[in-house]
């Protein structure tokens, strides 16, 4: 047996990458992809479009037009037809539906038909100093408080008349916009409680407004 070293196995030569090899096209292919898909969104990122936004607040069965509304530029990515768009046109004859704050973005779903707000303008005396969270599109509940009966043993209890109105307007007398002695507030409310409030508006007593907590 030969003690002769057996030759060694040559080295395997590394071919370079040639554009006929298909892992290197789908390697610069992926490559493409991703610096077109990054610079796609950070231009999204950046891109702005004009909505409504609500100048001052808005209360259901009010209508909304230009002098209601300002124009304002946001960047609201996938939620674009949400909201009312500015360079969209405004709808003709189209009311608030529910309230919309002041600086609220206008969603689409916020407007609508006069005919679908079925509410009525009640103008209720204000006959004592209200909460400060009683201003234009705050949620009160409406009670009757009975005016005492002379020579009475007990005095009567005073009774719910509606839940969770809206306050459409407040005037006051005073200074304070919502604090006052005396004043009107404009509630709005609807076609099926309207007999009960109008009622205990003309009977012997007062119709207190309470604020709805947290609305």
């Amino acid at each position: 047996m030969s003690n002769e070293a057996l030759p060694a196995p040559a080295a395997p030569r590394l071919r370079r990458p040639t554009w006929r090899d298909p892992r290197f096209v789908v390697g610069v292919v992926l490559v493409a992809v991703a610096v077109a898909l990054g610079s796609w969104v950070v231009s999204g990122a950046d891109r702005t479009v004009p909505v409504y936004a609500a100048s001052g607040t808005l209360t259901p069965g009010e209508p909304v037009d230009e002098s209601r509304l300002r124009t304002v530029d946001v960047n609201l990515g996938v939620e674009t037809d949400r909201y009312l768009r500015a360079d969209a046109g405004l709808p003709d004859g189209q009311v608030a539906v529910r309230v919309v704050g002041d600086g609220e973005l206008v969603a689409v779903t916020a407007i609508g038909a006069a005919e679908s707000v079925d509410v009525r303008s009640v103008a209720v005396p204000i006959g004592s100093g209200l909460s400060e969270r009683i201003r234009e599109g705050a949620v009160v509940d409406l009670w009757f408080v009975p005016t005492a009966t002379q020579g009475a043993q007990e005095a009567a209890e005073p009774e719910p008349l509606v839940a969770g109105v809206v306050v459409e307007q407040v005037d006051a007398t005073e200074g304070g916009l919502v604090v006052a002695d005396r004043g009107t507030l404009h509630v709005l409310v609807g076609a099926e409680d309207l007999a009960a409030v109008l009622s205990a508006l003309g009977a012997d007593g007062q119709v207190a407004v309470v604020p709805v907590a947290g609305a």
